[in-house]
């Protein structure tokens, strides 16, 4: 049941990302932190939450989540008001990547423990 709600919430979260990537500027949700360390986080969460929920197709992980940063760069110029950028996509990439090698090394290390355990 838990890997359906990570499944779900990751997904959730990257319907959200979507929304406050391509709504009007004055739409965007914000924080008090920097733009890229937004971004960064964002995406960082956004990697490990499909790297737990979707942990034997990390090719398809990776698509998803790298992909979707190009992608939503690139749709940001179909905007008027926002302006897609390729050091925001490099640091959306990076987050991402980030949160992949993260999700793997907590699946890693939960498998290890198990095998400690028997």
């Amino acid at each position: 049941m838990i890997h359906k709600l990570i499944a779900v919430t990751a997904w959730t979260l990257l319907a959200f990302i979507a929304y406050a990537t391509i709504s009007p500027i004055q739409a965007r949700p914000t924080l008090f932190a920097s733009p890229s360390f937004e971004r960064l986080a964002a995406f960082t969460v956004l990697g490990a939450l499909f790297c737990s929920a979707y942990p034997r197709h990390i090719v398809l992980v990776c698509l998803i989540v790298l992909g979707s940063a190009v992608l939503l760069e690139l749709a940001q110029l179909l905007t008027p008001d926002r302006h897609g950028r390729i050091p925001d996509a490099i640091i959306k990439m990076t987050g991402g990547a980030l949160g992949i090698v993260a999700g793997r090394a907590m699946l890693y290390f939960q498998q290890a423990s198990r095998w400690f355990q028997n």
